[in-house]
């Protein structure tokens, strides 16, 4: 079984939890024992200037956003079976994607034209998709909720994690950087959305140092400037192809920290909890593990009374780090590359099934309909 991975062109001109999803979900995918019936799944980054959708027997495409519609509508036109990725945000719901449907027809009529918003892109391309992956229940029911996609089409699986950070310690990470005593982490980029300034302000009251890792964008240069100024923040900058260091300094913190407006289901948060590190981030996350609220607090994104209590229960008594690392311990990259095959495996047997129900029409002479895999 041949599959190609692919997401909007601009995917790796920088770093982040989407692009080690995606190199580490190829290596994992190339890893598998032959499939039922001896078969080897082979994946791999597809070049769209040197190869064709076609030339694969299933693609997967990571996100619904920036254009990717357009690779799924050409998937479907070549009779590819689709897997999407959706990485939709948990806080769609079924008032603001009604909403956003209004808004679509409104814009459309305003300006006398077919032009699609993102939401119309997003919805079009999970429309088309053969099967659908969530990273988790809350986004399943946003998908259901928002965009009106029948749930069955989409499967629950979370990202994996590297078993790296599962054996990792504070010391490389103490010893490069001089950092000693308590701490609170941040991994990921540097923007309002984020949230690493409202957070650093309430840290800076309690007095605990703050160490971010991470970039910002070059229009959000002014809030990593604020950011700075902030006393006890310390920015790192991006670990560039430094693993190792990253999954040190997530075990030499006292508690990661999340506070962003939304999440879907953060690899960062858990490769803190694999470090055994526990960790206070938004409640408005796809994120579910069950019994983790000793070690996961989820807070509003805007509550800084709230966001405090929780990270002075966590600090004032810090849980057991093999007790956290339990959380996470069943995923890994391995496991979930072995749930993606089952659902390429699915999703081609939709589409096949598809041709065949629009051939018995043709031979018939009835309408055919729209019963593809994509409808």
């Amino acid at each position: 079984m041949r599959v190609g991975i692919l997401s909007y062109p601009m995917l790796f001109q920088r770093d982040g939890s989407l692009q080690v999803q995606v190199r580490e979900t190829v290596k994992a995918l190339n890893r598998l024992p032959p499939l039922a019936g001896g078969a080897q799944l082979e994946a791999e980054l597809v070049d769209p200037f040197r190869s064709r959708l076609d030339d694969y027997d299933v693609v997967h495409v990571f996100a619904a956003v920036n254009g990717n519609h357009r690779i799924v509508e050409a998937a479907v036109d070549l009779r590819v079976p689709v897997v999407l990725s959706a990485l939709v945000a948990p806080g769609w719901n079924r008032s603001n994607g009604t909403r956003a449907r209004i808004a679509d027809r409104l814009l459309g009529n305003l300006i006398a034209c077919d032009m699609q918003t993102s939401y119309a892109q997003t919805r079009h391309a999970l429309h088309l998709a053969s099967l659908i992956v969530a990273q988790g229940e809350a986004e399943r029911q946003a998908i259901r909720s928002a965009f009106l996609i029948s749930p069955a089409k989409v499967r629950v699986l979370p990202g994996g994690i590297s078993p790296h950070f599962f054996d990792a310690d504070g010391t490389l990470f103490r010893a490069r950087t001089a950092i000693a005593g308590q701490f609170a982490l941040m991994v990921g980029a540097v923007s309002p959305y984020k949230n690493q300034l409202g957070i650093a302000q309430a840290l800076s009251e309690m007095a605990l140092p703050f160490v971010v890792i991470g970039e910002a964008l070059e229009r959000d240069t002014d809030y990593l400037r604020q950011l700075r100024a902030v006393p006890g923040v310390i920015c790192m900058g991006a670990l560039h192809q430094q693993q190792r260091m990253l999954a040190s300094a997530y075990a030499a913190a006292s508690v990661f920290v999340m506070p962003s407006q939304g999440e879907g289901c953060p690899l960062a948060v858990l490769e803190a909890l694999a470090a055994g590190t526990a960790v206070m981030m938004t409640a408005d996350t796809a994120l579910v593990l069950p019994n983790s609220e000793f070690a996961l607090k989820k807070v509003r994104w805007d509550d800084s009374r709230a966001q405090k209590s929780a990270l002075l229960a966590l600090l004032e008594a810090p849980p057991a780090r093999e007790r956290v690392r339990a959380l996470v311990r069943p995923f890994t990259w391995d496991s979930v590359a072995l749930q993606l095959a089952d659902c390429y495996a699915d999703a081609i047997m939709l589409v096949r099934r598809a041709d065949r129900a629009a051939g018995a029409c043709a031979a018939s002479g009835a309408p055919a309909g729209a019963g593809s895999a994509a409808a």
